[in-house]
């Protein structure tokens, strides 16, 4: 399967999960507003109910809309008389347990004459329990002399446990959903690191291939009667194979070295040297491929003698291989403050912005067309930030595409 199909497919999935949870979501909101409107409508006619019972027993003429609702949880009843408490809570039971409205609620009787609500009950049509209330914080009204209140303090945990199987079943779909996108994930990230693996297994392959047939080439050649007398092709020969020998010794090195630090288990043998040095001896291969700028007062460093050669050769054989037919890769060294920097800058294609922090990371490489294809681990520049990471230097990155790019190391300078 292609990644495109696959990162088709991981949209598109993407888009199924979103729209099951919106749709969750959309539903259990619908189903509250549902029981919201039926809890509403069955209070407004339970308490109709109550109150054509009260104008009843009083002998009062009953108003035509005598239920107004002040609050989501407040109902008010005009009476036109005078309620007796024990009536009201017997109709007022009776009708909600008729109209199935099975809940906690308050009622509370105002007194016109002290213009307070003088009685206040907690009740339930759920059990026979009865408790007084406080008659303060009850919303009262001037439109009527007469008239008792009913509150719903527990009214969403009612509606709540009314759908409460429709909430469950939500959560369980979410729970799945989850699960489908935890597993899409790992098939995804297995799949991603299988190709990695591939890629640096067919990149080592062709790295280690090519020293390889060098050595057997050299080693025919060695092998032959008439080389003996010829000491000077002899001596070359010998030091191709010896030259092939470091370069072989140096890729395992460094992948080595890449699973020791992932481990924290890198050691550093470091010593006094001079970095000027170094980079000279490291340049000499590369002739006038590479110029060396050395501006810098002072080379002394401490630092692990294999490791930075095998870092600045990183760096070099980098900027060579993302430059032009004819590259312009320039090290330069330089003292910032108590500090030596060396400074690898190439005129090569650059790096864009969104890949400057992922180039460090291990086996990636740059999708530029056919320069995706250049030879290599994909492991140079995350071995270059662990050796950095594991010296205590700091390791910057100046690019732009089309404009090349320029590696800075700073390194710390003791001075005696």
């Amino acid at each position: 399967m292609s990644r495109r199909t696959i990162q088709s497919l991981t949209v598109f999935s993407a888009l199924l999960i979103i729209g099951v949870v919106i749709t969750q979501i959309y539903w259990v909101k619908q189903a509250l507003d549902l029981r919201h409107r039926q809890f509403n409508q069955n209070a407004h006619v339970a308490l109709q109910d109550v109150a054509g019972k009260l104008a009843h027993v009083c002998g009062v003429m009953q108003t035509t809309n005598p239920v107004e609702q002040l609050s989501p949880e407040y109902f008010l009843v005009n009476t036109n008389a005078t309620t007796q408490p024990e009536v009201l809570e017997h109709f007022i039971k009776d009708s909600f347990q008729k109209h199935n409205l099975i809940a906690d609620f308050e009622i509370g009787i105002y007194d016109c004459t002290t213009n307070r609500i003088r009685y206040g009950m907690s009740l339930s049509t759920k059990n026979n329990d009865k408790a007084p209330t406080k008659t303060t914080n009850w919303i009262k009204t001037e439109k009527y002399p007469y008239y008792f209140g009913v509150r719903f303090p527990q009214q969403e945990t009612y509606f709540a446990g009314s759908i409460s199987g429709a909430i469950w079943s939500s959560g369980l779909v979410l729970v799945a959903v989850s699960f489908f996108a935890y597993a899409l994930f790992v098939i995804l990230r297995q799949k991603q690191l299988s190709e990695v693996q591939r890629d640096f297994v067919n990149n080592m392959t062709h790295e280690l291939q090519t020293p390889i047939s060098t050595i057997r080439i050299a080693a025919d050649v060695l092998n032959s009667d008439n080389i003996v007398t010829q000491p000077t092709r002899h001596k070359r020969y010998v030091q191709i194979v010896q030259d092939e020998i470091l370069r072989l010794q140096g890729q395992v090195e460094m992948v080595l070295s890449m699973a020791k630090a992932e481990r924290n288990a890198l050691t550093l043998q470091k010593e006094r040297l001079d970095a000027r040095q170094m980079i000279e001896s490291i340049l000499l291969p590369y002739e006038s491929k590479v110029r060396f700028q050395a501006n810098a007062a002072d080379h002394l460093i401490d630092a692990d003698p294999f490791h930075l050669r095998c870092l600045i050769s990183n760096l070099v054989d980098n900027a060579l291989k993302y430059s032009d037919d004819v590259p312009d890769v320039v090290v330069e060294t330089y003292n910032k403050g108590k500090n030596l920097v060396i400074a690898v800058r190439d005129q090569g294609i650059g790096i864009a912005p969104e890949y400057q922090k992922k180039v460090f990371n291990q086996f990636f490489r740059i999708p530029y067309g056919d320069v995706h294809n250049v030879k290599g681990f994909g492991i140079g520049l995350s071995y270059v930030k662990q050796i950095v990471r594991a010296h205590h230097w700091h390791l910057g990155l100046e690019s732009a595409l089309g404009k090349g790019s320029t590696f800075k190391i700073t390194i710390p300078q003791k001075h005696a």
